[in-house]
């Protein structure tokens, strides 16, 4: 019988954060204690998918990749493709099914699974989870919520997670809703999801997983129970017997509750600790339960992901005001910079660049080796015409050779830090900066690239590569 599994899986952990307390002196209200992860002015759930899914695709077969599921309840587009978008930046075949998942955060878990489903039909299958929690100002989601994004590549060949069983069941009632064109969500009385939707689908995800395959909660290694309300995990825990070292942290007091990425990001932490031959249960209620147990196997002593869970948690800036977070999700209107709006992206040469907009590939002259950052036809070194290869750059390591920190440029939050860099093996290109403090950046600075919006003209987001202090 095939087997399905996880083979590599990446996280991402957004450098900003946001003291709940900072909320609570500016609103009045009392604070939640701790702090909730920020998306920056230039992420949204597309850079952060992005982000996350690098991790998991590095070093694998991307000609083997045959779909790509991208769940999140902030999409930056709402009819048009985001997966593609995902996809185009990771470099990954052009027949290779991209596929939005939104509307709820039930999706998240849901990607995994079907990327489970296709893995089996064959090929290796990304699901990329990524989301951004937005609530009302004095609301509770403001503060409990949290931006993160958690990715896993699937398939059947040497995985470091077997997929042992799945479970799903759906019912229909009215908990957290938003209609099209609302900004906020509105929540139906705790209680009563509590009581009749989340507390009995958990019981039960559990009672038919670990019923199924006979195996008693005492032997779970980690179990990520995922819930819009505490309430419901405790209940669960307690229920099945769970010891505190058995369930996964939530990461309420340093991520927030990230939706549509959380049982993702919670199942990425698991993989962090947990060594070969270990049950993981995961379940995640949301419009219904999802849950999958899992076995991790001897590859999973071998295998180390791109950054753990806990090294994204600690690398942060956790001086956010609560002024720029509200200006940052277009809560608090303010004036925009007092330059000429920038042009909006064109069709046409968007596609016609689309390997070095989306996918920052240079080229590189077969003749001499000099690298040219954007790809040229005629190098600029021996003057080679017509004799050139495409090179990756996205993942490689660069340093600061110079920088200039401009006070007058077009951003939203300035000043914006340009910097020359030079790359690793050769490779120089002139790069904005991001995720930095301007009074800290210094020639010599270790950087890597990250995936961004630059900005929104008209409707259409423009995204391309800017560099940020090594994490």
């Amino acid at each position: 019988m095939t087997t399905v599994g996880i083979s590599s899986y990446g996280a991402y952990v957004p450098f900003n954060r946001l003291q709940r307390s900072a909320i609570a002196d500016a609103l009045g209200v009392r604070a939640a204690g701790g702090e909730r992860a920020v998306a920056s002015y230039d992420e949204d759930t597309v850079t952060m998918a992005v982000e996350a899914a690098r991790g998991c695709v590095a070093g694998a077969d991307k000609s083997d990749v045959s779909a790509l599921y991208f769940a999140t309840t902030e999409p930056p587009y709402q009819e048009k493709s985001n997966a593609a978008t995902v996809h185009a930046a990771l470099g990954l075949p052009p027949r290779v099914r991209a596929l939005d998942l939104a509307c709820t955060v039930r999706s998240g878990l849901g990607s995994l699974l079907a990327a489970a489903d296709s893995a089996l039909a064959g090929g290796s299958c990304v699901a990329v989870a990524s989301d951004m929690r937005i609530g009302a100002p004095e609301g509770g989601r403001e503060q409990s919520g949290g931006d993160a994004a958690a990715a896993f590549l699937v398939s059947t060949e040497n995985p470091i997670a077997e997929i042992v069983l799945t479970f799903s069941e759906t019912l229909e009632y009215l908990s957290t809703w938003r209609l099209p064109g609302e900004k906020f969500p509105k929540s139906w009385e705790e209680r009563f999801a509590l009581t009749q939707a989340y507390g009995p689908l958990l019981a039960s995800a559990a009672e038919g997983l670990l019923g199924e395959a006979g195996l008693p909660p005492t032997e779970l290694a980690a179990a990520v129970i995922d819930a819009p309300n505490p309430r419901a995990v405790a209940g669960l825990a307690k229920g099945l017997g769970l010891s505190p070292e058995q369930l996964v942290p939530d990461m309420a007091a340093t991520v927030g509750h990230s939706g549509a990425a959380h049982a993702g990001l919670m199942l990425a932490s698991a993989l962090d600790r947990v060594g070969p031959d270990k049950w993981i249960l995961v379940l995640s209620v949301s419009d219904g339960v999802d849950g999958v147990l899992l076995k991790t196997t001897s590859a999973i002593d071998s295998y180390t992901p791109a950054h753990r869970v806990d090294s994204l948690v600690e690398s942060k800036r956790n001086d956010l005001s609560y002024s720029s977070y509200l200006k940052w999700r277009g809560i608090l209107e303010t004036e925009p910079p007092r330059r000429p709006d920038p042009e909006r992206p064109a069709a046409p040469p968007s596609l016609r660049s689309e390997t070095w907009k989306f996918g920052f590939e240079a080229s590189k002259c077969a003749s001499c080796g000099a690298f040219h950052l954007p790809p040229q036809i005629v190098c600029v070194k021996c003057g080679a015409t017509g004799n050139m290869t495409k090179e990756p750059f996205a993942d490689r390591k660069a340093v600061v050779r110079t920088f200039t920190v401009d006070r007058l440029a077009f951003t939203p939050q300035p000043p914006m830090v340009v910097a020359m860099i030079d790359f690793e093996g050769g490779g120089r290109f002139q790069s904005e900066l991001t995720d930095c403090e301007p009074e800290k950046v210094k020639i010599g600075d270790d950087v890597e690239m990250t995936f961004r919006r630059l900005f929104t003209a008209n409707g259409i987001h423009n995204y391309f590569w800017k560099a940020r202090p090594a994490r």
